[in-house]
């Protein structure tokens, strides 16, 4: 069956790898390591599925990182840290969109990088469509988060065997394929440009 749509992960397969945002901000502001976890593993994930408001959590917590500025350019500050796409990733998506299969991105995101992503990284121009669990409220690797992407991309004429999905996370993979969703570990771009070639 031919491929329709390709699904990428956003951080780690579109967006490079770098250091982590809260390893980085630790280090330039004199905290200790380990200090923002509590935040990112904690009321942070309500942020992920749209059930609780980043700017309004972190009014709480700033203080308590140093941060001396306005919220909103606490966020920009953050979100330029990664703002590094792919390049080469970038220029693949043109020429798979040019042949005609949909290209999304699927990722666990608040709402106000999913804004950032669409907006300033221009992924609303770049990709046929962003899929963020923040909008969604569910996230990777909840099914949920599968099938609504699946429930949608049916609306377009796709079904699930038509699609590919691109992840650095394994476990990511694993429950995509249990809604018949073809995945791939991500794990560098030449095996990601090996797989789809014979798209180009």
């Amino acid at each position: 069956m031919a491929i329709k749509c390709i699904l990428f992960d956003a951080d780690g397969v579109v967006i490079r790898n770098s250091e982590i945002f809260s390893t980085q901000y630790e280090k330039k502001y004199n905290l200790p390591s380990g200090e923002m976890l509590p935040f990112f593993e904690g009321e942070f994930q309500n942020c992920i599925i749209g059930k609780a408001d980043l700017k309004e959590i972190l009014q709480i917590w700033l203080p308590k990182w140093n941060w001396e500025k306005t919220t909103d350019e606490f966020l920009e500050f953050w979100f330029e840290m990664g703002n590094n796409p792919d390049e080469k990733m970038l220029e693949i998506v043109k020429k798979l969109r040019k042949k005609g299969i949909k290209c999304c991105i699927a990722t666990n995101q608040e709402k106000y990088r999913t804004q950032f992503m669409r907006k300033n990284m221009k992924f609303g121009e770049l990709f046929d469509f962003v899929f963020s669990s923040a909008e969604i409220a569910y996230k990777k690797p909840e099914k949920e988060f599968y099938e609504f992407i699946l429930n949608y991309l049916n609306k377009k004429g796709i079904e699930a065997e038509e699609t590919l999905f691109f992840d650095d996370s394994e476990k990511n993979i694993n429950e995509a394929k249990k809604v018949w969703i073809n995945g791939f570990f991500y794990k560098n771009f030449e095996e990601f440009e090996e797989v789809v070639k014979d798209f180009l």
